[in-house]
């Protein structure tokens, strides 16, 4: 079986986007209401000075003209007080990120990897959702790193966060030269094809790991996968690092992920027979919730050329 590796270019991958065309239609409508709102201000105070004038043109006011002058008045203050400025505003920020997080998101980015793998998608999806692949199938790359604890899980509707501590046991572990000894690590299960790995680094600064894997037949799927950081370390050189570290670990991950093709990898999805086991609390949220036939996404434009 041969293995269609494809690497996208980072700088392709954090290329920020530009409003969709729902965005500025939404805009667009709300612009033009603060504008009607705007006009609006002026023909209100033109009808209540016209019927002003005209009530006091005669010397008298009567009850119908008082009543006139109040309705005009009162609906006068509603259009001051239905100002959609603030809306306006609230929605620009929500619908269209600024110009300076949308330079942030893209200066955290690293690297971005796709990879189509002759394995089924439930393979990929019980290697990532089972925490003890990191102390047995990356033993090497990760230096006989160790999962101690199990700190928190949290189940959410599409998935779940789980939160464990790792510890470094080798002293000659590379890692100990820029992380504690002990650190909790978060994975979370954002859909049935999106899971996060974010990894505590130093001084709060974090790596974070995006796996997307969709199913493109019964033995194939599609991994995606993006990178991104806040070390404050050259780019080019951590993205060189970081490029290596993930060609590794999926060289660890490949003889892996052919032994569960061999076996019957879907009996592991049934509910009854999943482990209990704290290492392995995420995979069993996910049987819970989809068992071994999520619905299957779109599938990616040209993923299959």
């Amino acid at each position: 079986m041969s293995i269609n590796l494809i690497q996208k270019d980072s700088d392709e991958a954090a290329k920020s986007g530009t409003p969709s065309l729902e965005i500025e239609l939404a805009l667009f409508i709300l612009k033009l209401k603060n504008g009607i709102w705007l006009a609006g201000i002026p023909s209100w105070l033109f009808g209540i000075t016209d019927r002003s004038l005209a009530a006091f043109a005669d010397g008298y006011i009567s009850a119908l003209e008082v009543f006139q002058l109040f309705t005009a008045s009162f609906f006068f203050l509603s259009w001051l007080y239905l100002r959609p400025e603030n809306e306006l505003n609230n929605t620009q920020a929500y619908l269209c990120p600024t110009q300076d997080q949308r330079f942030e998101l893209k200066k955290r980015h690293m690297i971005s990897q796709e990879y189509i793998l002759p394995f089924p998608y439930l393979c990929q999806i019980y290697h990532l959702l089972n925490l003890k692949h990191l102390e047995t199938i990356h033993k090497f790359s990760l230096n006989n790193l160790r999962v101690i604890n199990i700190s928190s899980f949290q189940p959410t509707v599409g998935g779940g966060i789980i939160k464990f501590q790792t510890v470094l046991e080798s002293p000659l572990n590379a890692l100990r030269i820029w992380r504690q000894p002990i650190v909790e690590v978060d994975l979370i299960l954002h859909t049935p094809y999106t899971i996060e790995l974010s990894i505590p680094v130093y001084n709060g600064k974090r790596i974070t790991v995006m796996f997307y894997a969709l199913p493109l037949t019964q033995s194939e799927h599609y991994l995606f996968i993006e990178i991104y950081s806040d070390l404050d370390w050259p780019k080019p050189i951590l993205q060189i690092l970081l490029h290596c570290a993930s060609c590794l670990t999926l060289f660890e991950d490949l003889p892996y992920l052919r032994n569960l093709y061999e076996k019957n990898i879907e009996r592991l999805f049934n509910v009854s027979l999943a482990s209990n086991h704290q290492t392995m609390l995420l995979f069993k949220r996910f049987v819970e919730l989809y068992g071994s036939n999520p619905k299957a996404p779109k599938l990616i434009e040209g993923s299959n050329s």
